[in-house]
């Protein structure tokens, strides 16, 4: 869970409240979501949040909740923007593995030590989560006294900065934390943050570089020149951001343009210019983007999760108290959008909120999200617990006890209980065990692949459990033996007349591993088994290629063939590195008393 450092002071300066003591916000800030966790050195209050709102992670984001919370602020504010004098011109040469920018002009910021601080926060913190470390957005925050604009042309007075690619060996410049000029190649050798972040751009034939008139002054998502350092004495600001994705670095640009407007700052707008030979090409777009997004969510939806009565006037105020706008829909219709892949008819009565949302809040994903402003601004203290009235009582599934009741005669049968990936690769539940894709016989049927794996170690889902025993004797080959081990586990295996083209069932799978490990051995304890849930077992014999001929045989329990017992194929136990003999089984739990 992200945790935000808070000056006392500084909350209750931007929240106009001098006469909240430490522990009165803290006590405010949990009604809000955030727990208090400890206290710095220095005397700042940590406060643990939900990862969702990325708005709170400066003390300008909370001092806002505040203003909310105690009702000084109401509804959606957009920042006003000052028309764009710069134009961010992205030209052919950016790396096609990070070819998106934006930003904005700040203009008029005061930043005395507490606010700097408090911006180097949010910039870390911001690159941290929403940036995914920098490799899906990073920020430069730059004095904009020290660049120099291109003129964009003979008919224009504004200015340009150009975001492009360079050879790493290419142009120089001095970087943060340094005095002496280096390229980007040499940076991500010599510079430390240059080799914390080195792997970011470690695959790119260019390296993204954003030029003023002067020359290169920033190199991300690595690190920005000393040149545009910003300091207390700052004023007027560049913000720019790069990445993978347009929306992220859009919504992290509006958090950063929020914290800075709540220090009296003026927004001002910039044009961002995407050349033909840009993924985004022939586009231009007006940042920082403050569109207002809605969402809707019905009345009902929210007396119905909360569990009380209110009027349309009072959600409508709580919606307000909450940071958001709302206003009744008129939808005679009845059709209601309410949220995201929740779409439907509702009755042609039905009230529906059309819920504005500021750009900050990327947390708005969903009504429930919706649900739950409107539940903190009436405060979650208020609400009174009772029981659903429903008329079942809850308990454990029939399966669930099935699958109980049989660990727990296996482990009185001698039997050590495993519970292993579900999975795993085809080499292991085939070509290992010696069974052939698509075979008539347990464990042939087709796997259940898994869409962009992240491992080949890992890439079906197991069609059936014995490979799984086998690679655990596998990895105890250098511990005591007898080793007798059991696993009652879910299996996969591909069927296209399922609706979820997967059909899936728990299999028991057992293994005696011993210097006398025989079919008997194996059987006399399935014969336990069965015995223990009063169903008949019968085994004539089979053949499977995972077993030796003549010692392998069918289960069959009350008249259905539901798996195969007997001693594992030599090849098997060499391929595992197995010395000494191993019997085996494996049958659907369902067959124990199963529906």
């Amino acid at each position: 869970m992200p945790v935000v450092d808070i000056d006392p002071d500084e909350l209750r300066d931007l929240t106009g409240h001098d006469e909240k003591s430490d522990d009165d916000l803290k006590d405010d800030l949990f009604g809000l979501g955030l727990e208090f966790e400890g206290e710095t050195d220095d005397g700042l209050l940590q406060f643990e949040f939900g990862p969702d709102r990325l708005d709170r992670l400066s003390v300008e984001g909370v001092a806002r909740s505040l203003r909310y919370h105690y009702g000084d602020d109401r509804g959606v504010r957009v920042p006003d923007t000052n028309d764009p004098d710069f134009t961010f011109v992205v030209d052919g040469d950016v790396p096609d593995e990070r070819p998106y920018v934006t930003g904005a002009v700040v203009r008029g910021v005061d930043l005395d030590d507490a606010a700097l601080e408090s911006l180097i926060q949010l910039q870390e913190k911001l690159h941290a989560t929403m940036g995914r470390k920098r490799a899906k957005g990073a920020i430069g925050i730059h004095d904009l006294t020290m660049l120099k604009g291109d003129t964009l042309d003979e008919e224009s007075s504004g200015n340009s900065i150009t975001y492009t690619g360079i050879d790493p060996d290419g142009d120089t410049f001095v970087p943060l934390d340094s005095d002496r000029e280096l390229t980007p190649a040499a940076v991500l050798e010599e510079h430390s943050t240059g080799r914390t972040y080195a792997d970011l751009v470690a695959d790119y034939d260019r390296y993204p570089a954003i030029y003023d008139e002067i020359g290169l002054f920033s190199f991300p998502p690595v690190i920005n020149g000393r040149r545009t350092e910003v300091s207390t004495d700052s004023r007027e600001l560049l913000v720019e951001l790069t990445g993978t994705d347009q929306w992220t670095i859009d919504r992290m640009c509006a958090i950063i343009c929020y914290a800075l407007s709540a220090r009296g700052a003026t927004i001002e707008a910039v044009e961002v210019e995407y050349e033909g030979g840009t993924d985004a090409g022939g586009r231009t777009l007006r940042r920082p983007d403050f569109e207002v997004r809605s969402k809707s969510v019905t009345h009902d939806r929210i007396e119905t999760m909360l569990g009380v009565s209110l009027e349309e006037r009072e959600v409508v105020d709580l919606f307000e108290r909450s940071g958001l706008d709302a206003a009744v829909a008129d939808d005679e219709s009845g059709d209601v959008a309410d949220g995201d892949g929740d779409e439907g008819t509702a009755p042609a009565d039905a009230t529906t909120y059309e819920v504005s949302i500021p750009p900050y809040r990327v947390d708005v994903l969903h009504p429930l999200d919706l649900v739950d402003d409107v539940g903190r601004a009436y405060g979650f203290d208020e609400l009174e617990p009772k029981y659903p009235d429903v008329g079942t009582v809850g308990g454990r599934h029939e399966r669930s006890r099935l699958e109980a009741a049989t660990r727990n005669v296996l482990t009185g049968l001698g039997f050590e209980d495993l519970l292993n990936f579900h999975m795993t690769n085809e080499p292991e539940v085939h070509d290992r065990m010696g069974v052939e894709p698509g075979a008539d016989v347990l464990g042939g049927g087709e796997p259940v692949e898994i869409t962009e794996p992240y491992s080949e170690d890992y890439t079906i889902l197991r069609p059936w459990a014995l490979p799984s025993l086998m690679m655990v004797l596998e990895n105890n080959t250098h511990r005591g033996y007898p080793q007798d081990l059991a696993e009652v586990g879910l299996v996969a295996e591909r069927d296209d007349a399922v609706n979820t083209r997967v059909a899936e069932s728990r299999h028991v799978a057992g293994v005696l591993a011993r210097t006398d490990a025989t079919y008997e051995d194996a059987k006399a304890r399935l014969q336990a088994l069965c015995r223990s849930f009063g169903v008949e077992l019968e085994t004539p014999p089979t053949t499977h290629p995972s077993f030796i001929d003549g010692r392998a045989a069918s289960v069959v329990i009350d008249g259905d063939d539901v798996g195969v017992v007997g001693e594992i194929n030599p090849a098997v136990l060499v391929e595992h590195d197995l010395e000494l003999p191993v019997a085996g089984f494996e049958f659907e739990l369902d067959a124990l008393g199963g529906e």
